[in-house]
């Protein structure tokens, strides 16, 4: 990267497709945050609204990386990412809302915890505000991945700070450090499940995830995506997870359990077969099949940079 790095500066990266009705909320509540430095960036997925003009005439502070096509969240989010001069840099949905705190604390949560290479936020519903999204990610050992408190009321379990195995990509901050390490999000998942393969891989390096209660975001949920393009994208890339990033070590042990959650699954869709999301569910899970010896590859990159136990990473993972 070509610019000089500032210590202290925050870049906020927005992926952006056709968002235009969105933004302007989102974009606003960053204009409010008590942390500064903050560089806001939005990286557009060749939006055919008026998302450009829009940012261009009330929001000329925002730095803007236009991309010529629809690379999916990890595709905008990267190209993001590269152009960023921070040193803490944060993925953040264009249909979300941050709390004026909301910097601020994800990076006083990095700053008491240095072997966190990650901080995740306390993620509400935009129109049920005493309920939650997400606290962070949780993985199982069954190879199911999801999201702590996820439809839940918000309660006080939820007030304490605490390592959990993944930062959801909704809102969440990473150390520039640790992604020159273990790489950016994988963008052949598209959408869906990249933040979980990057969280495998930062663990298995050996980078842990914080997450910081304090830290309050207010998310639409799929307000941009969503339906049987979501399906599709969850039951082929929840397989690609596993076949990259779940050790072989674990997997001796319990493969029973990997492989009665994706027959589970399978079994789910086919009885819902009139459903378009459970027919797109189940092309996922097959068309995943198809990239297996691609993965396998990817497999053995991964592999090689785990630092952490068995132990470890039992205890961070669900039965």
């Amino acid at each position: 990267m070509s610019q000089v790095m500032d210590e202290s500066l925050v870049s906020i990266v927005i992926p952006n497709w056709n968002g235009e009705a969105y933004l302007p909320r989102c974009l606003d509540s960053l204009r409010r945050q008590a942390y500064s430095p903050v560089e806001v960036i939005v990286a557009d997925n060749g939006s055919t609204d008026g998302s450009l003009a829009l940012l261009a005439r009330d929001y000329p502070e925002t730095k803007v990386v236009v991309l010529d096509e629809n690379r999916g969240y990890a595709g905008g989010v990267n190209a993001g990412f590269r152009a960023a001069a921070g040193q803490v840099l944060v993925a953040f949905n264009n249909d979300a809302e941050a709390d004026p705190c909301w910097i601020a604390e994800l990076v006083a949560a990095l700053e008491r915890h240095p072997e966190a290479g990650m901080a995740t936020s306390r993620v509400r519903l935009f129109d049920r505000r005493d309920h939650l999204h997400t606290a962070g990610d949780f993985y199982g050992l069954d190879g199911i991945p999801g999201n702590r408190g996820v439809w839940q009321p918000d309660r006080p379990a939820y007030d304490e700070e605490t390592w959990v195995f993944g930062a959801a990509g909704v809102a969440s901050a990473y150390r520039r450090s640790m992604l020159d390490e273990v790489g950016l999000l994988d963008e052949s998942f598209g959408s869906y499940l990249e933040d979980v393969d990057l969280s495998w891989r930062a663990q298995l390096a050996g980078y842990r995830c914080i997450y910081a209660p304090r830290a309050v975001v207010y998310h639409m949920v799929s307000a941009t995506g969503g339906g049987s393009i979501a399906s599709f994208f969850v039951g082929r890339n929840t397989i690609f997870v596993i076949a990259k990033n779940y050790p072989a070590s674990l997997l001796r042990r319990h493969w029973p359990a990997v492989l009665r959650a994706q027959l589970r699954v399978s079994c789910e869709a086919l009885r819902a077969w009139r459903g378009a999301a459970a027919r797109a569910r189940l092309r996922g899970q097959l068309a995943a099949l198809r990239h297996l010896p691609r993965l396998l590859r990817q497999r053995r990159t991964v592999q090689r940079t785990r630092r952490v136990t068995d132990e470890y990473l039992l205890s961070i993972l669900m039965e």
